[in-house]
């Protein structure tokens, strides 16, 4: 579906990440409304390096790109050199920075810094550069444990994380105020789910995690009063449109991305249990992180509305219900 009039066809487009969740989406976004679009995926594919917490240092992996025409460069964000022959071999009309260290767990602060902040103000300049609209994720880890609902200018990162996009976002509001001829925009993802996630490995969505624990015929494991424990659940196909939106915004800024409804874990296992025809009575495990976790998540979407026009079009259950087969096919193909 087209969000909006950009005809993206003939223009020249970098995804970074894009081998990995939301970047991987995008590309086929492209391929499959704008064929003539040159789409540039970069992606720092994995490896098997881990971090000291035992998990991959990278989520990229070929198999969210099978079927993706466009040029597939491996590399690192945090390679100057790099982005130096990137700048010089190819004029950008439009960047989607995606890539990151996104696994909230990493205790790594100085590479998360130099890969989250550094690297992208390193991308800004070269968006600046070429006249390419800048749109880039951001996060609702932003806002740590701050109160509902979550509105921009009133965070609180309890990681560094959450504390390297926030800091994404001030370079951002730094080199707006300058009134560059591009439009930068700042997406803050909060929980996104749906296909091409399932390589996020266990930070995958709770949504893929329970849809594999019934089919493999066990009950969804919660926390104890998961009926309490709400987020703001989007899904994929709404983060794609804000990002297509998000190249045309009314004026440049920072912006929730959720559907300002918060659900809870509670109702998308009951929600799976129905679509996949399961009755398990739910097993309730203590939570060993109280104290340390976010209770209660949901966007503030007032400026997302007026300035990027965006409102999501998927309740939790149409979400879900889309996200079924892929959900089956992965569980055949890959867990089983």
């Amino acid at each position: 579906m087209k969000y909006n009039d950009i005809d993206f066809n003939n223009k020249t487009i970098l995804i970074t990440g894009a081998a990995g969740f939301i970047g991987s989406n995008l590309a086929f976004y492209f391929q499959e409304n704008f064929p003539d679009a040159n789409v540039i995926a970069l992606d720092c594919f994995r490896s098997g390096q881990t971090f000291s917490n035992g998990n991959l240092k990278s989520f990229g992996h070929f198999k969210n790109l099978i079927g993706f025409k466009g040029t597939v460069i491996s590399g690192d964000i945090n390679d100057t050199d790099l982005l130096k022959r990137l700048a010089i071999q190819y004029s950008f009309d439009y960047i989607f920075h995606q890539a990151a260290i996104s696994d909230t767990t990493v205790s790594e602060q100085d590479l998360m810094i130099k890969t989250n902040v550094n690297a992208y103000e390193e991308l800004l300049k070269i968006a600046i550069n070429h006249n390419a609209n800048m749109v880039y994720a951001s996060s609702g880890a932003t806002y740590g444990d701050a109160s509902s609902p979550q509105t921009v200018g009133k965070e609180a990162p309890s990681n560094v994380y959450g504390f390297s996009k926030l800091m994404m976002d001030n370079i951002s509001y730094s080199y707006i105020n300058k009134k560059p001829n591009i439009s930068i925009v700042g997406l803050r993802y909060f929980n996104v789910y749906g296909p091409r996630e399932f390589y996020k490995n266990k930070t995958a969505s709770t949504v893929v995690q329970f849809g594999h624990q019934l089919l493999k015929g066990n009950a969804p494991k919660l926390f104890e009063g998961s009926d309490k424990i709400l987020r703001d659940f989007i899904y994929i196909e709404d983060v794609i449109q804000a990002n297509i939106k998000a190249c045309a915004p009314l004026k440049s800024g920072v912006y929730n991305i959720g559907t300002g409804k918060a659900r809870s874990f509670q109702a998308i296992a009951d929600i799976l249990q129905k679509e996949l025809g399961t009755n398990f009575e739910t097993q309730y495990i203590p939570n060993p992180y109280i104290g340390q976790y976010q209770f209660h998540t949901e966007a503030n979407m007032q400026d997302s509305k007026e300035n990027l026009d965006f409102e999501a079009r998927y309740e939790l259950e149409d979400g879900i219900k889309a996200y079924i087969p892929e959900i089956k096919r992965l569980f055949n193909d890959e867990v089983k």
